[in-house]
């Protein structure tokens, strides 16, 4: 499956409680179609104490968004992406400016 938004990636959010907030997306999910963005969608999880965490309580992670909530920001703007072939590689391109998004 193509995706438009790629691990690495700056994002902004288009839709729901975080609207127009940007962050770098960690996580790609395609089967699921959704990813984690650093920062976005905060919810908290309530953890016993193990190895790694000897107090436990109450930990804030970020949790997966729905891709089609993601724009891609290029140049420090929104922009729809585009797929074009350069060569023999498939690319992708911003639809606002024409640059090619690596």
């Amino acid at each position: 499956m193509k995706l438009h938004i790629k691990k690495g990636d700056t994002v902004k959010i288009i839709s729901g409680d975080s609207k127009g907030k940007t962050g770098r997306v960690i996580e790609v999910m395609p089967k699921e179609g959704r990813a984690i963005v650093e920062g976005i969608n905060m919810v908290s999880r309530h953890t016993k104490p193990n190895a790694q965490n000897t107090t436990g309580g109450i930990i804030k992670k970020e949790a997966p968004i729905a891709l089609s909530k993601l724009m891609l920001m290029v140049g420090g703007k929104a922009t729809r992406v585009g797929r074009k072939m350069e060569g023999e590689k498939l690319v992708r391109f911003a639809k606002k400016t024409g640059e090619i998004i690596k």
